[in-house]
């Protein structure tokens, strides 16, 4: 009885563990999946869209990166002049086409964003939905920890453009792409 009882919480503890290290693995594979089913709702649950900005923030636009508000007239009243003889018209940001579904598929894949291949859709049967579940390309771990976990991207045919994606834990098995960092070339 006592050699049974051991067994079951070993193994107990073996699945535990075998659920902690799949659960990134297993956000990545949901991302990518509502990625191409177009799911905004299951990848709003994926995602800190808010987190993700800022980290493309800093390497597509670095004068984005201010956080205080620019000093008015009376503070620097050069400086507000100067702002005033700007483009009226701010430019639309980089970074806009990244935080899209499409952006966001095309970056889960290695690629910039309106760049990627199409993916083939999944019609609903079972080897289509088992293809999609085996096909590539599967993420290489950069680093694994208990509240962090930083994949790496290869584009296919472009080894050496490695995009690295920083998945964080929200709670004992939920996991949200927080930061993206693009390839050197791209930044």
């Amino acid at each position: 009885m006592r050699n049974s009882l051991f067994r079951i919480v070993l193994l107990a503890l073996a699945l535990f563990a075998i659920a902690f290290v799949a659960a990134p693995f297993y956000s990545y594979r949901a991302l990518r999946a509502a990625a191409v089913a177009e799911d905004v709702q299951a990848m709003s649950q994926l995602v800190d869209f808010p987190a993700v900005r800022k980290s493309l923030a800093g390497q597509l636009d670095p004068d984005t990166t201010r956080t205080a508000e620019p000093p008015t007239i009376w503070q620097d009243p050069v400086g507000a002049i100067r702002r005033a003889w700007k483009d009226v018209a701010p430019q639309p940001p980089k970074i806009d086409r990244y935080v899209t579904v499409s952006g966001l598929g095309d970056v889960l894949r290695g690629y910039p964003p309106g760049e990627a291949p199409p993916e083939a859709k999944p019609d609903g049967s079972l080897m289509s939905g088992a293809k999609g579940l085996v096909s590539g390309p599967w993420p290489g771990v950069a680093y694994f920890g208990l509240e962090r976990v930083r994949f790496a991207i290869k584009r296919p045919g472009e080894p050496d453009k490695v995009t690295l994606l920083t998945f964080e834990r929200r709670s004992l098995f939920i996991w949200k792409l927080s930061h993206v960092q693009l390839p050197e070339g791209e930044r």
